[in-house]
């Protein structure tokens, strides 16, 4: 089981991985290229000079963020290393299976503005926002969603994300008959806002979304769109925890440099908060303590 939840928190921890950049799309030919000799043993190796607040980032991830510097963790970002005194830059790749291990493990940067408060890989900050899964249909379907009871919910077709947590409760509730499921691994060929596209075109009459994916989606669709969290499960089912802190990551070994950034995050809460009502980002108060492996 512990085996298990482990796997559900580095998805989740990663889960910034299933969206795209809204706009003009980003040419893979601008995204740096990485060197596989740079940070093993025996091999170059980036510096750290202390003159640098580095971000490990991907390179075409909105509404996290990309190249450009238009997500909200990259606006986050150049709000700490402001307040710290630093030069904000970043270190870009696609953010999938080997991100960690590209990046910060390799030294290649130093901080990773994402990720949920209790993922054991890194050192996490205090909690600066937390989000959940969300119910989101076209307004002019007239739904009423609110819990996973909801009539409106058998009526058509369910998007979900499959494997997601939220995959849990709806096979409960015997929804899985009207589910479409997405792909959770990231397809770098397609852009995976697709799911809320889908919801807007009416191939799908509902989906299931990760709060932030889903908030900034629906804030900018042509579509109107409603939307409406989803119950907690994870006291049915710690599988279908539809709830995360979301914290600043470093490498475990970097006391200090976090001790900075938490600093920073109070004397900015603010300003932090601004930033994600502007995308649009869906937010519930931070719980705190909040684990998957708490006894």
């Amino acid at each position: 089981m512990l085996k298990q939840l482990k796997g559900l928190t580095v998805c989740l921890a990663l889960i910034s991985g299933y969206a795209f950049a809204a706009g003009e799309p980003i040419d893979i030919k601008d995204v740096p290229s990485l060197s596989a000799d740079e940070g093993r043993v025996g091999e170059v190796r980036r510096v750290d000079d202390g003159t640098e607040f580095k971000v490990c980032a991907d390179p075409d991830n909105m509404p996290y963020s990309n190249l450009r510097g238009e997500g909200f963790e990259d606006k986050i970002a150049a709000v700490l290393a402001q307040d710290i005194g630093k030069k904000l830059s970043f270190a870009y790749a696609y953010n999938r299976q080997g991100f960690l291990r590209n990046t910060i493990n390799a030294g290649r940067c130093d901080v990773i503005i994402g990720t949920t408060s209790d993922f054991d890989a890194l050192r996490t900050s205090e909690p600066y926002y937390r989000s959940g899964h969300v119910f989101v249909w076209r307004k002019e379907s007239n739904f009423k969603i609110t819990d996973w009871d909801s009539p409106d919910l058998r009526k058509g077709i369910i998007g979900i994300v499959d494997k997601s947590p939220a995959a849990v409760p709806l096979n409960d509730h015997n929804l899985m008959a009207n589910a479409r499921p997405y792909r959770l691994q990231r397809d770098l060929n397609l852009p995976t806002s697709f799911l809320i596209d889908d919801l807007a075109k009416g191939d799908i009459d509902v989906a299931i979304v990760w709060g932030p994916i889903a908030g900034y989606y629906a804030k900018q669709s042509k579509v109107p769109l409603e939307m409406a969290f989803v119950p907690e499960y994870n006291k049915v089912n710690l599988q279908g925890k539809e709830y995360w802190n979301i914290s600043v990551g470093v490498r475990k070994k970097d006391k200090e440099r976090m001790e900075v950034i938490n600093a920073a995050l109070a004397r900015n809460k603010d300003k932090i908060a601004q930033i994600l009502a502007d995308y649009g980002i869906p937010t519930v108060p931070v719980l705190a303590g909040d684990s998957v492996f708490k006894k």
